[in-house]
């Protein structure tokens, strides 16, 4: 039956496992003996077959005491296992009692209640060169009991303070917030201030976007302090925080999504501003500037927001279809990602008007209403952004609204002498050397190129629709916007195409 990892009885010490290499534990154990103020010398270290000094394979012992008066600490070492002559440590020979002895070294008779070699659970050992010193009164060692020795064995391996990410950050609740994109903290008197735009920045995928950010002390410093320097982006809707980068002087280090995208500006003194190249639809949200100077720290906050449009999306068999994952991918699909509330509040603040309540990143059912009407709330209640609030995300099933951001390629109603299938439109976008559009695409050319045409033609999830920019009586409703007409038989003749050529 194999011994458990640790186990006690009655004849036999502790015995535990070391999984730590041979070399490893003799450096923990040389870490503890100077930490308790020996040195080797003072311990009287025999020679191992290595020359002058132990053999890898220490074995830190530690016998009973004969009776309580004799309270004393000692230990006995450099014992190897004879199986294979091997140098890296099978098991260390932990404590019974605090109260412990010397055992004799090698070669001199042993003293009554020694312990002997003995067979252990893991392999036979025999007695190596001993540790030999006059016992002495270990109070401390009464009173803790097995905690202290095992305490001490494991501090010697603790190379020194935890790091986060390579750097230790020191997060203190100093300072306080000045508003205006400051915050300050003091320290001996001079008060550390970080300074970030208070206004949020707009930008579009795929541009080279710079995040401000600089600090400064008051009173002034005649000499520049070192500092330590993070960004990351906050959590939010359910998304985890994210570390994007820290620096120490000119050492920089980046993380995730944005390996290769990020780099800390520094043209000025005592500027970290973050420059984010190639944006992506995920890189919207609120991100924090820290700046550590020893044990304080104070950080601003910069908004980061991409041009874009929301635009309800119903499931192809109709109304209300999607639970909370299945409305996540549809927006993707569709190059877009599921709306913020911030979002579709200020797309209803640009006139959005829709009855159907749709999923929202943090989970919650909402839609928006700019002229109250009895279908939509009824009449009594005034016009903004209805909520459901948080729904379920696996059982309740309701539309989704989606948020595409600024395209960089080109959509296009493709000039076709006939109309075309669903099959057909894709494969002429396909020669044309481009590829059959999706809704957000659409939606996108409508909002920031200004895409206008009158012609419904097919798009990528089957629909059809058609983007107005400038309303006229053949066009559909007096508005601006992008019409639909829902899913229609894919092998119908009675429409053209959309296409999307990336830049």
């Amino acid at each position: 039956m194999r011994p458990s990892l640790c186990e006690r009885s009655s004849s036999t010490p502790l015995n535990m496992t070391a999984s730590t290499p041979g070399h490893s534990l003799h450096r923990a154990a040389c870490q503890m003996l100077r930490r308790l103020g020996w040195s080797p010398a003072d311990l009287g270290w025999s020679p191992g077959k290595s020359g002058g000094r132990p053999n890898l394979s220490h074995l830190l012992r530690l016998g009973p005491a004969q009776g309580r008066e004799r309270g004393v600490c000692s230990f006995k070492g450099l014992a190897r296992r004879e199986r294979g002559g091997s140098s890296a440590a099978a098991s260390l020979l932990a404590i019974q009692d605090p109260r412990v002895r010397l055992l004799p070294p090698t070669g001199s008779a042993p003293q009554p209640g020694a312990l002997e070699p003995s067979r252990s659970r893991l392999g036979t050992f025999a007695p190596g060169p001993s540790l030999v010193w006059t016992p002495w009164r270990c109070p401390v060692c009464e009173a803790m009991g097995l905690r202290l020795p095992i305490l001490l064995l494991l501090l010697c391996c603790v190379s020194g303070l935890p790091f986060y990410n390579g750097f230790y950050y020191s997060n203190r609740p100093n300072g306080r917030n000045l508003g205006n994109g400051y915050s300050e903290g003091i320290f001996n008197g001079v008060k550390l201030v970080v300074e970030t735009p208070e206004e949020t920045l707009f930008s579009h995928r795929g541009a080279n976007v710079t995040l401000p950010c600089r600090y400064h002390y008051e009173p002034a410093l005649a000499s520049p302090r070192p500092v330590r320097i993070k960004w990351w982006k906050l959590s939010e809707n359910g998304v985890p925080e994210q570390d994007v980068l820290v620096a120490i002087g000119l050492r920089q280090r980046t993380f995730g999504d944005y390996r290769g995208r990020v780099r800390l500006r520094q043209d000025r003194a005592r500027e970290v501003s973050l420059e984010i190249r190639d944006l992506r639809l995920e890189d919207y949200g609120r991100y924090r500037c820290e700046v550590i100077d020893g044990l304080e720290d104070e950080s601003g906050l910069v908004e980061l927001e991409l041009r874009g449009v929301v635009f309800p999306y119903q499931h192809p068999q109709g109304r209300y279809k999607f639970n909370f994952h299945e409305a996540q991918q549809a927006c993707e699909e569709q190059d877009a990602v599921v709306a913020s509330f911030e979002q579709l509040f200020r797309a209803w603040e640009e006139g959005l008007d829709w009855c159907n309540a749709g999923w929202l990143q943090d989970a919650s059912v909402q839609y928006p209403v700019t002229q109250a009407r009895r279908p939509c709330g009824g009449l009594g209640l005034a016009p903004g952004v209805r909520s459901y609030g948080p729904r379920h995300r696996r059982l309740h099933r309701y539309d989704v609204f989606c948020f595409a951001v600024a395209l960089r390629g080109q959509v296009y109603y493709l000039e076709h002498p006939e109309k075309l299938t669903l099959a057909e439109a894709r494969e002429a976008c396909r020669e044309d050397g481009a590829q059959i559009a999706k809704v957000g695409q659409l939606f996108a050319a409508w909002k920031f190129r200004g895409l206008d045409r009158c012609d419904a033609g097919w798009l990528a999830d089957g629909s059809a629709r058609y983007p107005v920019a400038h309303p006229r009586s053949n066009c559909g409703a007096l508005e601006p916007g992008v019409r639909s007409f829902g899913f229609p038989d894919p092998h119908s003749r009675q429409y053209g195409v959309y296409c999307y050529r990336p830049r």
